[in-house]
């Protein structure tokens, strides 16, 4: 089953593709469904491909070959785009109020929860993740591993979504940059003049820094766990 922001990208491609004889680029295609970045339609295009809806033509630029429309679609859409929805009453269903956007952000590797690793600058992945669950300002995700924070509800392998900020109040759970290359997720506390990075299990040790050594990368805002 497509997503609706999956099966508006694939009626657009097909649709561009029978009117032009070309796929769309990029910039077209976030335009079209109203992304902010091209990032998202990389991911949809990645997922479409997945499951069989479309191809890429190697050695090709902007080569992107429909292979099948689902059921529902029997013709390509009218010149002048725009998304169609189809509604179904169940009986006993109960029907959301609305349709949750999500925003697409950086997905770094697999930050550690109990050992720090070395930072990762340059993030290659990212996630779509509910826009209800973020506030204001700018946002990636890391993924955990480790059990350092498990009393903190924060398990191994799930994906601790990060808005980006240099302060944190005291006991706020933080991404912390220790000596420029070394990341932790840790819960924030200050003694006097020190900085301590504590764990939330108690086979962990609170480490204590000067505060020169550490710097915040950003505060825990929201998990995102697989089942």
């Amino acid at each position: 089953m497509l997503t609706r922001k999956q099966h508006e990208l694939l009626r657009y491609i097909n649709q561009h593709l029978a009117q032009n004889g070309i796929s769309p680029s990029f910039d077209e295609m976030k335009e079209a469904l109203g992304l902010r970045s091209k990032s998202g339609i990389h991911r949809l295009i990645s997922a479409l491909e997945e499951r069989g809806f479309i191809k890429r033509l190697a050695h090709r630029a902007r080569a992107l070959e429909v292979v099948r429309l689902p059921e529902t679609t029997v013709a390509p859409p009218p010149r002048g785009f725009a998304a169609t929805v189809v509604k179904a009453d169940f009986p006993g269903v109960r029907k959301p109020e609305r349709e949750t956007e999500s925003v697409s952000m950086p997905l770094y590797g697999r930050i550690a929860a109990g050992t720090p690793i070395a930072a990762l600058a340059d993030p290659s992945n990212f996630i779509n993740v509910p826009s209800d669950l973020l506030g204001q300002g700018e946002h990636f995700a890391v993924e955990i591993a480790g059990d350092s924070m498990v009393e903190a509800g924060i398990l191994d392998g799930d994906t601790a979504v990060i808005r980006r900020t240099e302060a944190a109040e005291n006991g706020e759970i933080v991404v912390a940059l220790v000596d420029n290359e070394e990341a932790t997720l840790k819960r924030l506390r200050r003694r006097g003049n020190s900085v301590a990075l504590e764990p939330a299990n108690k086979s962990y040790e609170t480490r204590i820094f000067p505060p020169n050594r550490v710097k915040i990368q950003g505060r825990l805002v929201a998990l995102l766990r697989r089942y």
